[in-house]
């Protein structure tokens, strides 16, 4: 067991301040703090972009500085804990270079409006491989399966498969992120994987570019990495995978954005725009109730409605209409509406925007352009739908929570199995966003830039945040193996990097 003594000197004094007094006294009180049944001596973190400590959109030296490993480490150093080397960039611009050309993009910064892009061009050069072991393992852009993956690290031999991090810090191009870290033989490490399994479907607003894994996949992978990791008998913690659709990436851009003057609306509400759309999915109804086979086909009836309550509701759901003024919704592509263009070709599924809906950060820079600069009626969400990989649909959302739910079950199993500590990151980041959680004097919130708890990119936290994860990582790891590590202050962790820190 180690233990460190920390002596606390506690002074009670009487009387008034500047004068002597007879009933001076001190209390000597020894606060012992203990790794209890855990050893701290090698700790090895593995996981991806939230165990790197990526933020504002990048990785750079001051937030791998402030990553939640890294302040886990310099806890666990007061009992014992041994080096903990993390694969530092170059620089605080974020970003990389690739035999010289960018491949990745520098970080966000806060410019009093919003968030903007560092301009400045990245150092780090991914092709100069870096001399480990690194106690640091997280790779961003890793999902489960990835950390088991030879060759995750071979730009040359595996170029579609191999991750630039990991590249630059992997101790042969086809070893695998898992041999590496138990190469250093843990006694002790952290496991925050799965995230990226259902959060690049997200991303790409479930188009289907970036697939969520099937469970059959992320379990074994899973259940692969702990059995090694605890494999020499090394005690850990796991957390498991937040609510992605609670994240500032998705609940920041509003369904309705779109303000529009009187003849604007007018116009969108003509017959020689969407009055015709309109009209066209009257005609439809029309014709699907004098055929009640093609209706049945394309609305099979279910336990609570008739075919035609189906198709008139759907109908209702796809009409288009704008207003003069606020708040008119933007209009997508919806690859769940009915195929209707076995009765119309012009009757694509396309349906405005709902509160239901969630559009992806980058959208909010996307709608109100013009696919064809100086037409306006080109504009990208009001004349033009919004393609798929700009709105996480209903119907999306769920097969996120679905997912999310499966590898969530997983993961508290392998954790009681296992019997290690177990972080609910996914409680801990709902509460956040559904109305904020205390941290010291603070209140951490979900909302973008001021929230105090997403960094800008919307998805990755701030220093703030991460040490917040840190300090309810702590106490789990208290509670499991009977330690008493000190938890962190979130004054000590800033919520916003200045541009000037390059």
């Amino acid at each position: 067991m180690n233990i460190q003594y920390k002596w606390l000197l506690i002074l009670m004094v009487f009387g008034i301040i500047a004068c002597e007094s007879d009933d001076d006294s001190s209390v000597e009180e020894e606060v012992v703090i203990t790794s209890g049944t855990a050893d701290f001596s090698t700790y090895v973190a593995l996981g991806n972009s939230l165990t790197a400590g990526f933020t504002d959109g990048a990785l750079f030296i001051e937030a791998q500085e402030n990553s939640m490993p890294n302040i886990l480490a310099q806890q666990f150093a007061l009992v014992g804990g041994g080096t903990f080397t993390q694969p530092l960039m170059s620089d605080n611009i974020g970003g990389a270079l690739l035999g010289g050309n960018q491949i990745l993009g520098p970080r966000l910064f806060f410019n009093g409006a919003g968030p903007a892009t560092l301009p400045a061009t990245p150092t780090t050069e991914i092709s100069s491989i870096l001399s480990g072991p690194f106690n640091n393992m997280g790779i961003p852009g890793a999902k489960s399966f990835h950390l088991l993956a030879n060759g995750y690290g071979n730009i040359a031999g595996l170029p579609n498969l191999a991750n630039p991090y990991f590249v630059r810090m992997a101790t042969d191009p086809n070893a695998s992120v898992i041999e590496d870290a138990m190469a250093q033989n843990p006694t002790f490490f952290s496991l925050w994987i799965g995230n990226n399994d259902v959060l690049g479907y997200a991303l790409t607003g479930g188009d289907g570019t970036d697939p969520i894994t099937d469970t059959a996949t992320f379990n074994g992978a899973y259940n692969a990495l702990v059995a090694s990791l605890t494999s020499g008998g090394a005690k850990g913690v796991i957390a498991n995978i937040p609510d992605v659709t609670s994240i500032a990436h998705f609940t920041t851009v509003p369904h309705n954005p779109v303000p529009l003057d009187a003849a604007t609306a007018g116009f969108l509400n003509s017959a020689s725009a969407y009055g015709a759309y309109n009209g066209g999915l009257d005609a439809a109804l029309a014709f699907l109730t004098a055929n009640p086979m093609t209706l049945g086909a394309l609305f099979p009836a279910t336990a609570d409605m008739t075919s035609l309550e189906l198709a008139t509701a759907e109908i209702a759901r796809r009409k288009i209409t704008f207003n003069e003024g606020e708040g008119n919704a933007v209009v997508i592509l919806d690859e769940d509406l009915t195929d209707l263009t076995i009765i119309n070709n012009a009757l694509v599924s396309i349906r405005q925007a709902t509160a239901e809906d969630l559009l992806v950060l980058p959208s909010s820079s996307f709608i109100g352009t013009e696919a064809i600069p100086g037409n306006p009626q080109t504009v990208n969400g009001v004349a033009i739908p919004l393609a798929d990989k700009w709105v996480l649909t209903p119907e999306e959302q769920a097969e996120i929570a679905t997912a999310t739910a499966a590898f969530n079950a997983t993961i508290s199993a392998a954790a009681q199995q296992a019997g290690l500590a177990f972080v609910d990151a996914n409680a801990l980041l709902v509460a956040a966003s559904d109305g904020g959680t205390t941290f010291d004097e603070f209140l951490l919130q979900g909302n973008l830039v001021f929230g105090g708890l997403f960094s800008l990119d919307g998805v990755h936290p701030t220093a703030r945040g991460y040490a917040f994860i840190a300090n309810e990582t702590m106490k789990a790891i208290n509670t499991t193996y009977g330690s008493n590590l000190p938890m962190v202050k979130a004054v000590d962790y800033p919520t916003f990097y200045s541009p000037m820190l390059q």
